[in-house]
Formats: structure tokens, C-alpha cells, sequence
């Protein structure tokens, strides 16, 4: 291997890590404030990216109908709470949450019909599309059993995974799909060609991991988030409503996927089913950082991806394999480092 072929799988892989550092840090905050593997995260993107490609040839995307009925099933569930508990009054604000809010963006991408549409306001639509789905997923599933054993949530998860792909499959059909890339600037750094998509793909990861520090540290929200994150019954004592962190979490996340299925739909052929690796990929550098860290959850994805892309040179048929075995040495370092914390002794 010569040192340009190097330098291009080292290009390549920071690219493919970036991709997985966003969706990895979803892991991270939602596992972080809700205790939830939430296993569907992969899927999330692979729908923004079905549904960026389906707006491009002027179809009204799937998702259309998932978003509506989570939409109403969400709401029916929270008002018949509301009102088993007394709090009427909270039904109206709930609702604008719950149903308003998810029903426009569907409504919009509804009415567009076969209209092409130009390529910001696509991305915009998609991402407003796929936004709702976790939190509504989060108030459908996980809410009623929100106090469940981390393993009774991880089971959940999976079977919800399973039930999106089948809806992916019923939506998407079994093509896959690759939308028109987003920039067709090419730089030459030290003779070696950087694509404009390789550089959104990188800003992007940095962007949104500088906007994760500075909403945890410097927002009132970002700070009960982190609350919740270290310690929930602490933070309940304090005020602070994991229900409502767990939604924001969730919220997070969703937005954290969508941007990773706009990115990734222009580099690779994106199926139904295509989600579940690329998110068992990012959950390999979460668990690399430990499922708390954010900056080593970031440095883990990039490893991952940069493993991959060597990988997949030497030999393509076993990159997966290479990529899936760094697991071991990592989970066998922590079951030897890790320290329980209280709360989970209790549960």
C-alpha cells in the first residue's frame, strides 16, 4: 500500500466515521437520559434518505402515512393520561405537540404531489417529515414502560426495529435508492482529490457535535438533560421531569438521524433495510465510549470508520467481520473498568 492509497482510505473513512459519529452521539443522549438502546435509530436515517430520494422524483413518500398515524395514536394516548389524571388543562398544549406540529410538515409534503420541488426545500421537508417519528415513537412505546429493566427496553427496541423495516419495505419497496449529491466542488489537497459531499459530511459531524456541548452546557434544557443523565432520581427530587427529557432526548436524536440520511443518501445505495447496519456500526463507537461519553463516543466512530475503510480494502467480503470483532477486546476491557452506579444496583 503506497502512502497516497493510505491517505485516500484515511479520507474515505472520516468521511463514512463522521456519518456514524452523528448517530452514535443519538445513541449516546438518548441511552444516556431514558436508559433506551434504541435500536430503530439506523432506520430513522435510511427513511430521510427514502425520503429525500422519493421527493426528487416527485412521489409522496411513505413516511407521509407513518408520520400522520403515530401522530394521532400519540395524541389519542396522551389525552386519554391527561385525563385519568385530572390535567385537563394540559390537553390543548399537548396536542399542538403531539398532532399539530407532526401534521403540518405531512400536510406540506401531501400537497406537493408530483410538484419537483428544489433541493433545499426537499431536505428541509424530509428532515421536518422524519423529526417527529422518534418522540412520537418514544410517547407510543417506551413511555407506558418507562420503568422497565434496561433489558425488557432493548427487547422492545429490537421488535420496533423489526416492525419499521417491514414498514420501510411496505413503503419503499424493495429498491434501493441514491439521491443527487449536494455539492460538485472537488478539492486537491496534496494531490489528492476531497469531494464537496466528503467536506459537508465532515463540517456537519463537527457542527452538530460543537451544538450538543454548548445546548449541555450553556442551556437551562441541556442542563436537565445532563441532570437526568447522571442521575434521575436526583434530578426528579430536583424538579427536573424525565418524561420531558426524554422527549427533548428523543427529539435530539430524531433531528441527529435525519441529518445523517440526508448526508449519507448522496455517497450510498440506500435500502429498506439499510438503516439497522449503519446504526449497529455507530452503536460499535458508542460502546467505545462507554454509552456516556460524547468525545469518546466521537473518537470511537471515527475509528470505526476509518477500520472500515481499510477493511474493506484488504478484503471486502470480511470487512464487517473486522469491524463487529474490535467489539470484544472493547467489551472485555469494560466489563473490567466499568463501575455500577447506584441506581443501577437498584433496578
Amino acid at each position: 500500500m503506497t502512502a497516497q492509497i493510505a491517505a485516500i482510505l484515511t479520507i474515505d473513512g472520516v468521511a463514512t466515521g463522521a456519518i456514524y459519529v452523528l448517530i452514535a452521539l443519538g445513541f449516546v443522549l438518548i441511552f444516556s437520559v431514558t436508559r433506551i438502546i434504541f435500536v430503530p435509530f439506523g432506520d430513522i436515517a435510511a427513511f430521510t434518505a427514502l425520503t429525500l430520494a422519493a421527493l426528487e422524483t416527485g412521489q409522496v413518500p411513505g413516511t407521509v402515512g407513518l408520520t400522520v398515524a403515530l401522530a394521532i395514536l400519540a395524541s389519542a394516548m396522551e389525552v386519554v393520561s391527561l385525563l385519568r389524571s385530572g390535567q385537563r388543562d394540559r390537553i390543548p398544549r399537548r396536542l399542538l405537540f403531539y398532532l399539530v406540529l407532526p401534521l403540518v410538515p405531512a400536510a406540506l409534503v401531501w400537497a406537493s404531489g408530483s410538484i419537483i420541488l428544489p433541493m433545499p426545500l426537499r431536505i428541509v421537508l424530509s428532515l421536518a417529515l422524519i423529526l417527529p417519528i422518534a418522540p412520537l415513537l418514544d410517547r407510543i412505546v417506551y413511555r407506558p414502560i418507562a420503568d422497565a429493566s434496561v433489558l425488557l427496553l432493548l427487547t422492545v427496541s429490537v421488535a420496533l426495529h423489526f416492525a419499521l423495516v417491514g414498514l420501510g419495505l411496505l413503503f419503499f419497496g424493495p429498491e434501493g435508492v441514491r439521491t443527487k449529491s449536494l455539492t460538485d466542488y472537488t478539492m486537491i489537497l496534496g494531490g489528492i482529490p476531497i469531494s464537496g459531499q466528503t467536506l459537508l459530511i465532515v463540517i456537519a459531524a463537527i457542527v452538530f457535535a460543537a451544538l450538543l456541548f454548548v445546548f449541555f452546557g450553556f442551556t437551562l434544557s441541556g442542563k436537565a438533560l445532563h441532570a437526568t443523565a447522571v442521575n434521575r432520581t436526583g434530578a426528579r427530587l430536583m424538579g427536573v421531569r424525565p418524561e420531558k427529557s426524554g422527549t427533548i432526548a428523543f427529539l435530539l436524536g430524531s433531528l441527529l438521524a435525519g441529518v445523517s440520511g440526508v448526508l449519507i443518501a448522496p455517497v450510498n445505495t440506500i435500502f429498506y433495510d439499510s438503516g439497522f447496519l449503519i446504526g449497529l456500526k455507530a452503536f460499535v463507537g458508542a460502546i467505545m465510549g462507554g454509552m456516556v461519553s460524547f468525545p469518546l463516543t466521537a473518537i470511537g466512530a471515527l475509528c470505526v470508520g476509518i477500520l472500515e475503510s481499510f477493511a474493506a480494502f484488504y478484503s471486502s467480503a470480511f470487512k464487517e467481520v473486522i469491524v463487529f470483532a474490535i467489539l470484544i477486546p472493547v467489551l472485555v476491557a469494560r466489563s473490567y473498568t466499568a463501575v455500577h452506579s447506584e441506581e443501577e444496583t437498584e433496578e
